[in-house]
């Protein structure tokens, strides 16, 4: 990959709302050089999609629930964990899918009204596919940083620098 391409990438990673003429002055480069950069980045499937982190508690009068889940599987012959992961991504409930190291093969985001709702899904569709041995579920219970974007409110004083009186 060149350079370029990496540069915007960071670029847009941290901002997808950036308009293609201020990215085009942060590179020094073309308006139309950057916009044709950006096709066939999303072209190759090296860009999937543009998304907005939104603090829905301040938007919703309810919350959503959001739980974790390890789950342990027997992968297929022949392709591994990938068929049971194709699986479990394409539930609505779910929100992301990882192959993971350790006691648990995947790790699953799952995102509900209630934590019965979630509890239900898990029971009902998750625990009951063939390949999947156990799961174990972990609820979020406060959001502080996603995808780099610390969520609660700064204050004046950093809580990390401790002060001698």
């Amino acid at each position: 990959m060149k350079e370029i391409e990496v540069q915007l990438l960071k670029l847009i990673e941290k901002n997808a709302n950036l308009e293609v003429k201020k990215i085009a002055k942060l590179m020094d480069k073309r308006i139309d050089e950057i916009r044709e950069l950006i096709e066939e980045l999303e072209k190759k499937k090296v860009i999937l999609g543009y998304s907005t982190l939104i603090d829905w508690a301040k938007v919703l009068d309810e919350e959503e629930v959001t739980a974790m889940v390890d789950v342990k599987v027997t992968p297929a012959r022949g392709v591994g964990f990938d068929k049971v992961a194709e699986r479990i991504y394409r539930f609505p409930e779910v929100k992301a899918v990882y192959l993971m190291s350790g006691a648990y093969d995947l790790s699953v985001s799952v995102r509900g009204n209630t934590m019965m709702e979630i509890g239900h899904f898990i029971s009902e569709k998750l625990s009951t596919l063939d390949s999947v041995i156990s799961t174990t579920t972990h609820f979020v219970l406060k959001r502080y940083k996603h995808d780099g974007i610390i969520l609660q409110d700064a204050d004046d004083d950093d809580k990390r620098i401790v002060v001698s009186p």
